[in-house]
Parts: structure tokens; C-alpha cells; sequence
């Protein structure tokens, strides 16, 4: 997804490109202790590089006109590989509404059109509620990475390898229900 197509909406987010605003809301996602188990060691000055001076990269999953969460979109360079790795969190306060799905859903539809064919996530192995969301959505689990992720103490831990590919959904997976 190019910066020339944000942002993206759909019923309840928003994607967009970062702005120096949102270092600060994103550092307090970031510490939430349900979001640094998995997304560890963050500081203000890590949160500007990695999101907010992330040209190309990142996106801010807003809600309601509030930041909600942030997503990495990278895109593989190699034009016989069009892949696309995403990596995503949400604050603890807008889970369970699939806000998460729906960030991913408009960030892959963007990808489909752009002429990538296949999207990965590989989140932590022991991340369950991720893991089912991204399942919700249609993602694939394709293996285990084993000694994937050096955790806390250096401790090496697996990731679930997952894809969802356009021929899965050609023009993206839909958007999640709504209650």
C-alpha cells in the first residue's frame, strides 16, 4: 500500500501515515501490558524512529479520531515474490470490537490491488488471541518458526508462521461483521 493511497476507511478505522501527535498515545499502547508482552522495549525515542519517522512503513490505526494502535506494512522488493509481512497491535481498549481485523483487512485490500499476492503474519506462537483473529480474518497457518523471537532474559521463543493469499481472496478479505 503506497502513502498515496492513505488513508483507508472502512466502518469504524481508519489507516493512515503517522504524525509526531501520535508518538505519545502509541508509547501508552505500547506499555499496556497485554501489548508488551508481545511488543517489547519500547521508549518515546523508539516509538519516533520505528512509527512516526517511518516513511513507507508504518500506519496508525485510528478510531474515532483516536489512535487505536499502529501497523509495519513491508513489502518485499522481489517482483517474482510479491509478499507483503504485516505486523500489528491494538490498544486493550478497543479489543474485542475486531478493529484489528478490520485494520488488516483494508491494509491487505490495498495490498491485493497493488498487485501483491500474499500477505504474512508471524505472530508469537504463544499469542492465542492474535493468533484466532488472524484465523477469523483467513489467514493460514503455514508452520512454526522455531527460535524466532529473542524474548525478555534473551530466551528464544516460536512464531506461528501465517499467510492469506489473493487467491484465497481476490479482491481482499472482507470487512468483519459488525453486532
Amino acid at each position: 500500500m503506497s502513502d498515496a493511497a492513505l488513508p483507508l476507511s472502512g466502518p469504524l478505522v481508519t489507516l493512515r501515515l503517522p504524525r509526531e501527535a501520535d508518538a505519545e498515545p502509541l508509547l501508552a499502547i505500547l506499555q499496556q501490558p497485554e501489548v508488551s508482552e508481545w511488543w517489547v522495549g519500547y521508549s518515546l525515542e523508539r516509538v519516533r524512529e520505528e512509527f512516526v519517522e517511518a516513511p513507507g512503513t508504518a500506519r496508525i490505526i485510528e478510531v474515532e479520531g483516536e489512535c487505536a494502535g499502529a501497523m509495519y506494512v513491508l513489502r518485499g522488493e522481489d517482483p517474482e515474490y510479491p509478499t507483503t509481512v504485516i505486523h500489528i497491535f491494538i490498544g486493550t481498549q478497543f479489543r474485542g470490537r475486531r478493529i484489528g481485523e478490520e485494520a488488516l483487512a483494508l491494509a491487505i485490500r490495498a495490498e491485493f490491488a497493488d498487485g501483491i499476492t500474499r500477505v504474512t503474519l508471524d505472530p508469537n506462537i504463544n499469542n492465542e488471541g492474535a493468533i484466532r483473529s488472524y484465523e477469523r480474518l483467513g489467514f493460514q497457518r503455514i508452520g512454526v518458526l522455531r527460535d524466532y523471537q529473542v524474548r525478555p532474559g534473551g530466551h528464544l521463543e516460536a512464531a506461528l508462521f501465517m499467510d492469506l493469499t489473493r487467491s484465497d481472496f481476490p479482491d481482499g478479505p472482507p470487512l468483519p461483521p459488525r453486532a
